[in-house]
């Protein structure tokens, strides 16, 4: 009975690393509260339905960051629409169709050296080629593009995690029942991994809303709605500054007022994506 699992004692070694363990994640929730309400303490008083509604002008004496919330909409549809299925797709050939060699490894070597490489060399680069190159200068086309070969590395390599999770005996018995490979990829390989691309897709939209440098250098700082229903479209075109960048700007000029707002804002929005993600992961797991 000395021996046996429900009369062994605990090592003090051990209970110094259960302690370790949750005194580690108590500073992680007491940083992430005390930021929390920090932030929001300070930037809550600021947000109104004006704030939200308006830009910023001083003939008519307002002050708010609806064109920069549009701007960040434009920016992440329209990214995630380039580089969700370029990525779902290159995950998909590295894992079920690409043989085992060279060119597999340079392909996973290239793609994890992408994701390590700092924001503001993208934004240089966006700057250079898509902007003067190609003639697209500051505009959210141009943002867009940009922010595509940064979150790209991310999915492809989310995706590829994700399938390698789903069971080998589901494409077996697949294949084995005269499925063809793509029919198994849609119908069984997809649905069984699609938490963990959903996954991979979030976390592009946090990287997307809170990127400021390299969209300062390609997408601009513009802020203004557009006034016709065409103006829309053109506003493609045209310089479009996001809340990260334009909290950045408003920290540069001094008015903390004002950027603890946008921050308010820019946290609530990560924290209902973090929401909703749990909630989708968890109803597809259970599905």
């Amino acid at each position: 009975m000395e021996a046996s699992i429900y009369n062994k004692k605990r090592r003090w070694q051990d209970v110094i690393c259960y302690g370790l363990i949750y005194l580690a994640a108590g500073l992680v929730v007491v940083l992430l509260v005390g930021m929390l309400g920090y932030v929001f303490g300070n930037g809550l008083s600021v947000i109104d339905l004006g704030f939200l509604t308006k830009v910023r002008s001083t003939l008519k004496g307002t002050d708010g960051v609806a064109g920069n919330i549009l701007n960040t909409i434009y920016l992440v549809v329209l990214t995630l629409l380039i580089a969700t299925p370029l990525g779902v797709g290159g995950a998909i050939y590295l894992n079920e169709y690409a043989k085992p060699g060279r060119l597999v490894r340079m392909i996973e070597f290239t793609t994890e050296t992408l994701s390590g490489i700092p924001s503001i060399i993208f934004g240089m680069f966006g700057m250079e080629f898509f902007g003067r190159a190609l003639g697209l200068g500051y505009s959210i086309v141009n943002g867009v593009l940009t922010m595509t070969l940064m979150i790209l590395p991310l999915i492809t390599r989310n995706t590829q995690e994700a399938l390698k999770t789903v069971p080998d005996s589901y494409r077996h018995g697949a294949i084995g029942m005269g499925a063809g490979r793509w029919y198994m990829i849609r119908t069984i390989l997809l649905p069984s991994a699609l938490p963990g691309i959903l996954t991979g897709v979030i976390l592009a939209i946090g990287r997307i809303v809170g990127e400021s440098a390299a969209l300062l250098f390609t997408a601009g700082s513009g802020y203004f709605l557009p006034k016709t229903a065409a103006g829309y479209w053109e506003k493609l075109g045209q310089s479009g500054g996001t809340l990260s960048v334009e909290l950045y700007l408003r920290m540069s000029k001094g008015e903390y007022t004002m950027a603890f707002g946008i921050a308010a804002t820019l946290l609530f929005i990560v924290v209902v994506i973090n929401l909703l993600t749990k909630l989708i992961v968890k109803k597809l797991r259970r599905e």
